[in-house]
């Protein structure tokens, strides 16, 4: 049960917070319509996010017999945020994650804590032979509903896709396509 927070006669309208989880409450707002009855005002979006991080340096350290429980994590920390995860891949130095992204939390609030808790996890498993960091910046590209299976089938086959490009290649490609304006030195640059 949520608990009444205001309302108006005039304005036919309750305002109502909602538990979501601990700590964490929806402000609903309920609609009074022509019968009396109050209804739910709710927020309705499909955002199709691809985020694309790379490792700090670029240096080349998500290994094959643990990149499979650095996806289940990263999928577990979107979906504790009520988002949904559609696909994830990993190359040794860097990451593509697909996802629905929930208005409630905005993108670089979500990669922030994707990327912090994340490099947290990786380090305390100690799974790398130095500290671990993701590079500062992402890169964010958004897709309609149609798009989504090709994407997620792009995600899935980036060892196919690497083989005939490198990840600079790659990620000035998606610049590029989404016709994203960027400065040379500030983009990620090819291991040395």
């Amino acid at each position: 049960m949520g608990q009444q927070v205001g309302s108006s006669e005039k304005e036919s309208y309750l305002l109502i917070l909602m538990p979501v989880r601990a700590k964490l409450f929806r402000l609903c707002i309920l609609y009074k319509n022509k019968y009396g009855k109050y209804l739910y005002l709710n927020t309705y979006t499909q955002i199709h996010i691809q985020a694309i991080v790379a490792v700090k340096f670029r240096a080349a350290v998500i290994m094959p017999p643990w990149k499979e429980r650095l996806h289940q994590y990263i999928t577990g920390i979107v979906q504790s945020y009520n988002h949904k995860m559609l696909s994830i891949n990993t190359m040794p130095d860097h990451l593509h994650l697909f996802f629905g992204l929930r208005p409630a939390q905005s993108l670089s609030d979500l990669m922030k804590l994707v990327k912090g808790e994340s490099s947290e996890w990786i380090n305390k498993q100690g799974l790398t032979p130095s500290v671990f960091r993701w590079q500062e910046g992402y890169g964010a590209f958004s897709y309609a509903r149609s798009q989504v299976k090709i994407v997620a089938k792009y995600i899935e086959d980036q060892e196919i896709h690497h083989h005939k490009k490198t990840f600079l290649e790659e990620y000035q490609e998606f610049l590029r396509k989404f016709e994203i304006e960027y400065d040379e030195q500030y983009i990620f640059k090819e291991l040395e």
